[in-house]
């Protein structure tokens, strides 16, 4: 891709201005660190470009305070950019606000899903953040082929980028773009623990 232009033109019968501007389904998947990092990274470009963001975390708790949750709160009350929704599994969805357990995650899970699947139906946001969106799929809590077949007919121009280890292949054969984040090397492998403002 040098200089962001593609090497091969598809015979596809679009424009150039259509072919750019179709909706983008990523997937950052891998062992290392920097997947929502950078999924976060891309919804930065999407908030200033005016766009609805939703985002959705599956497996954090709601009583965990993560710096890009602080910063996107303060950039969606600002005033500039697009609207920030922000929300959590792991204590009970926002919108319900009913206490979690381990044994009804896979429920939360599930209920979280179905919201989705209403706002992409509602075409409700612009981007959506589907952060931790893998681990759900490989535990088994929700159906990999409804997530596809809903993601591939999702309406409108309507990007989300998702984020965790394991992503299921079908999901990788689904998604136009998909990073692989690989460890060279990391602190924790000399006995350094996880420290403010690098991972949270």
């Amino acid at each position: 891709m040098p200089k962001g232009q593609p090497e091969v033109v598809p015979n596809d019968g679009l424009t150039t201005r259509q072919r750019r501007n179709r909706p983008i389904l990523a997937v950052h998947t891998g062992p290392m660190k920097g997947k929502s990092t950078a999924a976060f990274g891309m919804a930065l470009r999407a908030w200033n470009q005016g766009w609805s963001i939703g985002v959705f975390q599956f497996v954090k708790s709601a009583k965990w305070r993560v710096g890009e949750e602080a910063a996107f709160r303060a950039l969606g009350e600002s005033g500039q950019g697009g609207p920030v929704e922000w929300h959590k599994m792991g204590e009970g969805w926002s919108w319900s606000r009913k206490q979690g357990s381990e044994e009804d995650h896979a429920e939360n899970a599930r209920e979280g899903w179905a919201e989705i699947k209403r706002r992409l139906a509602d075409e409700r946001h612009d981007f959506y953040v589907l952060d931790e969106f893998t681990y759900p799929l490989h535990w088994g809590w929700l159906d990999v082929d409804d997530v596809v077949t809903t993601l591939r007919e999702r309406p409108g121009r309507q990007h989300v980028v998702i984020t965790g280890r394991n992503a299921p292949a079908a999901l990788l054969e689904a998604a136009d773009l998909v990073a692989e984040m690989t460890k060279v090397k990391h602190p924790m492998d000399a006995g350094q623990k996880g420290q403010r403002g690098i991972e949270w």
